[in-house]
């Protein structure tokens, strides 16, 4: 690409009020959905994890099988002279390559939950600590104000 050429989209972007990143606040005006931040509990992370184990597992159990007996087949092809054969040995071969890269990720995302679960957990003890910290901090202060709904002794 030319450099006039680059000039010229970064222009005509810019006259057309292009997309902008916007950090922590939605679109004026907004587009429907709910307003907030991103909230993800133990049970969701849970759910996920489960769900990659399960997959992990069922993956293991039932799809592995498939490689020996496919490597057998095509040997026994080989030797009687077909083709397909060695197709058949290529095909075994890539399926075992995709499915230890499936059995992998699921892992990856198994223990990716678990941290991520063990992390927040950690960052929500922290938070409550702090917030708790606060909150005895601003009983000592109360101590000499008036009971509820009377005026302090300071606004006398």
């Amino acid at each position: 690409m030319a450099w006039a050429e680059w000039e010229q989209l970064k222009a005509d972007a810019a006259d057309n009020g292009g997309t902008q990143m916007r950090l922590n606040k939605a679109e004026p005006g907004g587009t429907g959905g709910k307003k907030g931040d991103l909230a993800v509990n133990q049970t969701d992370l849970s759910g996920v994890r489960d769900e990659a184990s399960k997959l992990n597992s069922r993956l293991w159990k039932e799809a592995r099988v498939a490689v020996p007996t496919s490597e057998t087949a095509a040997g026994n092809l080989t030797t009687q002279g077909f083709e397909l054969g060695g197709a058949l040995r290529h095909v075994a071969g890539k399926w075992d390559v995709q499915l230890k890269s499936l059995l992998d990720a699921c892992g990856h995302i198994a223990n990716h939950m678990d941290f991520t679960k063990y992390v927040h957990g950690g960052d929500d003890q922290y938070v409550r600590s702090r917030v708790s910290s606060i909150t005895l901090l601003g009983e000592a202060f109360d101590d000499d104000n008036a009971p509820k709904g009377e005026k302090n002794k300071a606004d006398n």
